[in-house]
């Protein structure tokens, strides 16, 4: 269903001056008329364009008291859609929340060179393969330096990121990680030094650049990563040995923060990476004249806060840069976190770090009237105007027969009139 807008100080949801569906709709048949968009990226067009729409139907509230009357348009849910991320977000932190341990807690990042872009970029199927060696990659070195530095197995979670500050490419995994590790066959915790960082930088990267090309390398040799289209001229055995050195040269940067103040301060941190797209509604500036407008920080600057401006349709590319392959998981876990055997290691972490209360349950799932209500303090059952509730209300089925998406009305700016 259709989720307000972010409350401001004085406590009502505003509406950016400028969306990403509203960059769409401008321009977003021009862009496909001018190339071949693959049926993934028409997919999240179309999803963006209709969210809160009538496109997809909704529901109709009337007050009985004052008849007041509202009408609220069901959201699209894709992950690449700017307006669907806060309460998918919240609920994953409140499932999160339950598997925190009593340890101190850090923040690695892993990013491989641009050089490399062309290779994610070149296809649908090679960016999967791309993006699943990065993560394999990562996890390797991490568990590899928990069994050799801390002699157990490591737990945490990596987030995937494939953006920049202005939508140009740039692949790399947030992963957090508890100070720890779990000793084979769980007979003891072996905590971490929690005075400085977890593993020494220079030495992950080197590894995670060997682990990483080595990985390439044997998808190459399997034939498993086409080297056609934009990347053809890497198929000769020379090309390809040309292309591979200077990147074994490089230093790939790994960075890594102190340990965090405590454990609830890691779900602070998380909800900044884990439901991100790539841009977000309240950073588009404008839309007009065939030009989009957005703001940006600059780090090589210092986080100095700019403008960039681009050709509508240049846009629509960078943004679709970043549409991930169907069905494939940005979030993952790894170590005594990975899903099939994380209840039990969990449990014999606790016991280990002699944490005696009993760990906080995982919540039931909460209804969107009750997310709206927690994160924005708005009652959505509520009359408004004057208080009467709950609203009567009466569905509104999406329609059965296709239409261009700008003619369907866009949904209210936020239940508060």
């Amino acid at each position: 269903m259709s989720v307000v807008a972010a409350p401001t100080a004085t406590g009502r949801a505003t509406r950016p001056t400028c969306e990403m569906a509203d960059v769409l709709r401008r321009y977003g048949t021009a862009y496909r008329r001018s190339r071949r968009v693959p049926p993934s990226h028409r997919k999240v067009m179309r999803a963006i364009t209709n969210c809160r729409t009538a496109a997809l139907g909704g529901h109709r509230e009337r007050c009985p008291r004052c008849e007041f009357v509202r009408y609220a348009y069901n959201s699209c849910r894709n992950r690449h859609c700017p307006k669907c991320q806060a309460v998918t977000k919240a609920q994953w932190l409140a499932d999160r929340e339950a598997e925190l341990l009593p340890v101190p807690y850090f923040h690695n990042v892993f990013t491989v060179p641009h050089e490399l872009n062309r290779l994610f970029l070149s296809s649908e199927e090679n960016q999967r393969k791309m993006l699943n060696l990065l993560f394999r990659a990562t996890a390797d070195t991490l568990l590899t330096f928990g069994r050799n530095n801390l002699g157990g197995r490591l737990g945490f979670s990596a987030v995937l990121h494939t953006w920049d500050q202005q939508l140009r490419p740039h692949y790399h995994l947030h992963c957090v990680i508890p100070g720890g590790a779990l000793a084979e066959g769980g007979s003891r915790w072996n905590p971490a030094p929690t005075e400085t960082y977890l593993f020494n930088v220079k030495a992950l990267s080197i590894v995670f650049r060997a682990k990483f090309l080595q990985g390439l390398q044997r998808l190459v040799k399997a034939g498993l990563l086409s080297l056609t289209g934009r990347v053809a001229h890497l198929a000769t055995p020379a090309k390809w040995k040309a292309f591979l050195a200077p990147l074994w040269r490089k230093s790939w940067v790994v960075y890594s923060k102190k340990p965090f103040g405590g454990p609830k301060k890691v779900l602070d941190y998380l909800g900044r990476y884990t439901h991100r797209v790539a841009i977000s509604n309240h950073r588009l500036l404008s839309a007009d004249n065939g030009i989009v407008r957005f703001r940006y920080r600059d780090r090589a600057a210092g986080d100095v806060p700019r403008t960039c401006s681009l050709p509508s349709e240049k846009f629509i590319g960078r943004f679709l840069l970043h549409v991930l392959p169907p069905r494939f998981m940005r979030i993952r876990h790894f170590g005594f976190l990975a899903n099939r055997h994380k209840k039990e290691a969990l449990a014999q972490c606790r016991e280990l770090l002699g944490e005696t209360a009993e760990p906080q349950q995982k919540e039931p799932e909460r209804t969107i009237q009750e997310w709206m209500l927690a994160l924005t303090g708005t009652d959505i059952t509520q009359c408004p105007r004057c208080g009467y509730a709950p609203l009567e209300r009466t569905e509104l089925p999406a329609p059965t027969f296709r239409l261009v998406s700008r003619f369907f009305p866009r949904a209210p700016p936020c239940h508060v009139p």
